[in-house]
């Protein structure tokens, strides 16, 4: 007596198919798992057990022996628990075999027979797109944001087994169907003053640049951070796929209609590990907040606060836009396409009012010595945020709001989409010499800083990439100018005496 029913496993955000092969023979009775399961995986038998005693089906007291084909891969996770259920009653012929032929099943069991959902159904689903997938109501509209036709629910196991016998039907998911998702990001016509700062989230926006606030509490960095998102364009088709596929495989909330739509927008704690920065784990390797945050934004608070090896981590994502993960077992490569925005305070106390601060020399150079050199070089902008003038803070008029900043934004990312095929943040050195070529009196400026050895090669490539995106904002196409060098410049503000990036 044997049966091979069709599921899936998760690695990284890819859902791999396997086969869960079930032998019913002679001997002693007992209930073997073999093929690299898990510990999920293993107590499985317990779940599977009462979950069929409790939907009226018989458990076989024989020896049943369990293969999770290909035996090579480890496994994990419970979304087994209803294929190895379905491989049980076919293999004890108290279902045809022939019923589960073209069916996938992916669901955790519960005592009472009741189907659950799994993190990262939609990915499972991806993996397994030639079938008709049977998944728990929960998962039904992330599973349809990978396979919108061929998606089964049930809520319990008699309810799968009647179906698939044609004596029931499945449940209706036409109420499920994935439909665009709606969200609300804070305006920034709440900001008051702080024009440099605004101006730098605009140009962040527009052209993808990594940006770092530097200032005292209170003056607003976290306020402008949190509105960025608001700026940034909605997610194409391919980008809101992926989105949801990382935040169904984390285990992340989806919005109502299962597909992430808008950019996400993380905000970890600064007590965060390197694993749950950049992904990965023991058994199962899953996306981290660089993943999660792709499409979208990764703020970073009190960066300065994090452990330096978790920012370090992050050099190579910021660089190559993924995150590439290696265990003796497996290997994946994760998507982490994000904007990076950082805010710290100059000094141990915060700076407070010019004269304010407490901390000597020594105190404010450990304090920012914990940001490396390498990674504070990947930012393209560092802006000096102040405290907001009485008279600015006191003002009932409300700033210029998110729509209007975000249609030159949306302006400014057309145009470079039609130029170069991307970003500006993501030129090349030889497609900056092509589409951001410099003035003469521009190229001066920049080689007088590399001579005084203020510019690192990266520094310079990344300054003549937001000097093409404030030239974009201000409807200058062709070559760069030295004054808007300049400003660039400026906004790269030197964070300690040290800091030979500018």
């Amino acid at each position: 007596m044997f049966s091979s029913i069709r599921s899936a496993t998760l690695l990284g955000i890819q859902g791999t198919p396997i086969s869960v092969e079930v032998h019913i023979g002679s001997g002693l009775p007992g209930f073997t798992v073999v093929g690299l399961p898990d510990e999920a995986c293993r107590e499985a038998r317990d779940r599977v057990r009462a979950a069929l005693l409790s939907s009226g089906a018989e458990w076989p007291n024989k020896k049943i022996t369990v293969n999770l084909a290909p035996s090579s891969q480890r496994k994990g996770g419970v979304g087994l628990d209803l294929a190895l259920a379905m491989g049980i009653l076919a293999a004890s012929g108290q279902i045809p075999i022939d019923h589960l032929a073209e069916y996938s099943f992916v669901a955790e069991l519960g005592l009472d027979g009741s189907l659950r959902p799994v993190p990262g159904a939609a990915p499972l689903v991806a993996g397994l797109r030639d079938t008709r997938v049977v998944v728990a109501p929960p998962n039904a509209r992330e599973a349809k944001v990978a396979s919108p036709r061929s998606i089964h629910c049930a809520g319990t196991l008699r309810e799968v087994v009647l179906a698939l016998r044609g004596d029931g039907e499945w449940l209706d998911t036409s109420s499920q169907e994935s439909m665009k998702g709606t969200t609300h990001f804070a305006d920034m016509s709440d900001v008051r003053g702080q024009p440099t700062a605004r101006l730098a989230a605009e140009i962040a926006a527009a052209g993808g640049h990594h940006i770092l606030f530097v200032g005292s509490p209170g003056a607003g960095k976290t306020m402008i951070a949190e509105r960025l998102p608001g700026l940034l364009p909605p997610l194409t088709n391919e980008e809101a796929v992926t989105a949801t596929m990382i935040h169904s495989a984390a285990g992340a909330s989806l919005p109502p209609g299962g597909l992430i739509t808008f950019p996400p927008f993380r905000a970890p704690h600064h007590s965060a590990s390197m694993i749950a920065m950049v992904g990965g784990g023991s058994s199962v390797l899953r996306p981290g907040e660089a993943s999660l945050a792709h499409g979208g934004v990764l703020f970073l608070d009190e960066v300065g606060e994090f452990m330096p090896s978790v920012l370090d981590a992050l050099r190579q994502p910021l660089e190559e836009g993924e995150v590439r993960i290696a265990r003796a077992s497996a290997g994946v490569t994760l998507p982490a396409r994000f904007l990076l925005v950082g805010a710290t305070n100059p000094c141990p106390c915060g700076g407070g009012a010019p004269g304010a601060c407490v901390c000597n020399e020594t105190a404010r150079a450990r304090y920012l010595r914990r940001l490396s050199g390498p990674f504070l070089d990947r930012f393209d902008l560092r802006v000096a945020v102040a405290m907001t003038g009485v008279e600015e803070l006191l003002d009932v008029r409300e700033g210029e709001p998110t729509a209007i900043v975000q249609e030159r934004v949306a302006r400014v990312r057309q145009m470079s989409l039609h130029r170069s095929g991307g970003v500006n943040a993501r030129l090349s050195a030889q497609e900056l010499d092509t589409y951001a070529p410099l003035t003469n009196e521009a190229r001066n400026v920049l080689r007088r800083e590399l001579e005084l050895g203020r510019l690192t090669g990266r520094g310079y490539h990344r300054i003549r990439r937001v000097a093409r995106t404030l030239a974009d904002l201000s409807g200058n196409d062709g070559e760069i100018p030295e004054d808007t060098i300049r400003v660039a410049l400026l906004l790269r503000t030197r964070l300690h005496e040290r800091d030979v990036a500018i």
